[in-house]
């Protein structure tokens, strides 16, 4: 696999890492806070909900993703395309977060989903890619 699919995944790895830092300590800094739940009043106003959910969805969109990335490096797939998914992945999961992090709106669909969607796409034509790799 080229070194360009392994650095924009190594970036998401550190992605989730630091999704899961914001969630973790805007959610430690408020007011009387019980570890492991999040209070049931909150919804897109908060920050730390914002925080809370955008983790939560990158770890439910996570195993597609390292799926597809893992099974690349097994079979040894070289293919450009895959590496461009890959980082279109990427950039679709950052705009995502980004967006998340900034506007809170129940609205559906928000900004933030286009993004979601891209990097739904992005994923699908990955697994596409590898299935003829394997044919």
């Amino acid at each position: 696999m080229p070194y360009l699919t392994y650095l924009a995944f190594y970036l998401y790895l550190l992605m989730i890492l630091i999704q899961w830092a914001v969630a973790t300590f805007s959610k430690a800094k408020q007011p009387n806070v019980t570890p492991g739940k999040l209070d049931d009043d909150l919804s897109h106003g908060s920050f730390v909900f914002r925080a809370h959910r955008t983790f939560h969805n990158t770890l439910e969109n996570s195993p597609l993703f390292m799926g597809s990335v893992f099974l690349a490096a097994m079979v040894s797939s070289q293919s450009t395309a895959f590496t461009l998914c890959v980082w279109v992945y990427l950039v679709a999961r950052l705009i995502h977060m980004a967006l998340y992090y900034a506007i809170a709106t129940e609205k559906n669909p928000s900004p933030r989903s286009y993004f979601f969607l891209i990097g739904v796409i992005a994923n699908v034509i990955m697994l596409v890619l590898l299935g003829f790799d394997l044919v």
